[in-house]
């Protein structure tokens, strides 16, 4: 009965001194929203305090001095980060430009680890389903994506107009890192040997070669290559 005591004890005592070590690294920002370092110390918190409540043999003291030293550790890191771009870098990820007029920028999304399919979900979540809308694409140190749209895909809803119009259907990929997408051809009723013929009047003489291609309902094809770096 006193071992269940004690877990009791310790739990409401190191929540009280974890609580205070996670609002003094997060502040107000949302979980969701912590750079990586920060991410970091939270989950060695949680370790800590886990072995501190499941084994009612650890010195109890011990490990809210730990907790302490963490959230301390955190902080200064953050104030020095501040003052120094080298620390910063160190800790933190650089914002990455992964798509640029409307263009997938695949040497960057393979330095920040990042897939094209998760580049796109990002984008549906920002109800673009386009990225011939996206004059800029970067993604935060954060691991959020930020879309800035070409001046004319500004929303103006055609309600607002009284415009009528039919559903919207997004554009398919029909190139996936230099394999046709077989499923998404026969959908579009387009063949294979349709799309390599079309090709040279696009600019481009082998498939290999594009990372990504899409082609929307009017038959508009958008290719990102491999080789494309945001300066074109």
């Amino acid at each position: 009965m006193n071992t269940y005591f004690l877990i009791l004890i310790r739990t409401i005592t190191i929540m009280s001194v974890t609580l205070f070590s996670i609002l003094l690294i997060m502040g107000k920002r949302p979980i969701g929203e912590l750079p990586v370092f920060d991410y970091l110390i939270i989950i060695t918190l949680g370790s800590v305090v886990g072995a501190d409540i499941a084994e009612p043999n650890i010195n109890h003291a011990h490990i809210a001095f730990a907790i302490i030293i963490l959230a301390l550790f955190q902080k200064s890191v953050t104030l020095l980060a501040l003052k120094s771009k080298l620390i910063k870098k160190l800790v933190t990820f650089e914002p990455t430009i992964v798509i640029k007029n409307g263009k997938f920028i695949y040497k960057n999304l393979k330095h920040a680890k990042y897939s094209i399919d998760e580049v796109l979900m990002l984008l549906r979540e920002k109800d673009i389903f386009d990225i011939n809308e996206v004059y800029l694409a970067i993604l935060e140190p954060n691991g959020n994506l930020s879309a800035l749209k070409h001046s004319q895909y500004e929303t103006v809803t055609l309600k607002n107009m009284n415009i009528k119009h039919s559903d919207p259907h997004p554009p398919l990929t029909i190139i996936h890192e230099g394999n046709f997408v077989q499923e998404n051809l026969s959908a579009l009723k387009i063949s294979k040997e349709e799309i390599i013929e079309r090709l040279p009047k696009e600019g481009f003489n082998d498939y290999k070669n594009i990372v990504y291609a899409s082609i929307d309902t009017e038959g508009n094809i958008n290719i990102s290559p491999y080789d494309y770096d945001g300066n074109s």
